[in-house]
């Protein structure tokens, strides 16, 4: 795809994702995420073809300008929109699939113990919400929404919600998941049954202490 029609179809997405969008011209001169998606598609092209130095050059540069930090060996799909981007950072092992947005101070970053691919994988049509962060070499599934200020660091399935710290599922396909709590008080309480338990032994061995006694007691009375 062509840069010129990789700017046009960005200004679209724009356009869609964005009710705050006026015209093509606004958005191809002040919207930030636009500018860091197309200095991104330059240094990736360079990185790709081996070429020293101006990846990174292009990198900072754009780190500078926007606020946004994309490494130039990330491999990103179609039609993302980066939404007031400021402190967004995306490392270099990181896949992102089409039609993904990305808020403000979202980190697609590592865990500092992984070697290799060490950042995530997202799906397509994901939204990653203010401030979350996904860390590690994990896999994010299609149609996920995480919440803002989450902190994912275990994969998550298609067609999930996920908010918190750290991040847990609260829906799958648009039905509430119920919480851990609920399952906690849920959980055996075996005390509880030991003493259940405990009672009913306590029940029976005076159930038959009573029949004995009445029995020694017939036996007292029949006696001449």
């Amino acid at each position: 795809m062509g840069l010129i029609n990789e700017i046009k179809e960005q200004i679209s997405v724009a356009k869609e994702r964005d009710p705050a969008a006026v015209s093509s011209t606004e958005i191809l001169i002040t919207y930030s995420g636009l500018h860091a998606i197309i200095w991104y598609r330059i240094s990736n092209w360079l990185c790709r073809h081996k070429i020293p130095f101006f990846p990174r050059f292009f990198s900072q540069f754009t780190k500078f300008i926007t606020g946004i930090e994309i490494h130039p060996g990330a491999t990103i799909g179609r039609r993302l929109f980066i939404d007031h981007g400021m402190g967004v950072v995306i490392g270099e092992t990181t896949e992102i699939g089409d039609d993904v947005t990305l808020y403000q101070g979202v980190t697609l970053g590592g865990t500092g113990k992984e070697k290799g691919k060490r950042h995530p994988t997202i799906g397509n049509n994901v939204i990653i919400s203010a401030g979350a962060k996904v860390l590690g070499s994990i896999n994010i599934g299609n149609n996920v929404i995480i919440g803002a200020g989450a902190v994912v660091i275990k994969s998550v399935p298609d067609n999930c919600t996920v908010v918190g710290v750290p991040g847990r599922i609260v829906k799958i396909g648009g039905e509430k998941v119920l919480s851990d709590e609920f399952h906690r008080m849920n959980l055996p309480d075996p005390v509880n049954e030991l003493l259940s338990d405990c009672c009913a032994r306590i029940n029976f061995l005076e159930k038959k202490l009573q029949e004995s006694e009445d029995k020694n007691k017939e036996g007292e009375n029949s006696e001449p």
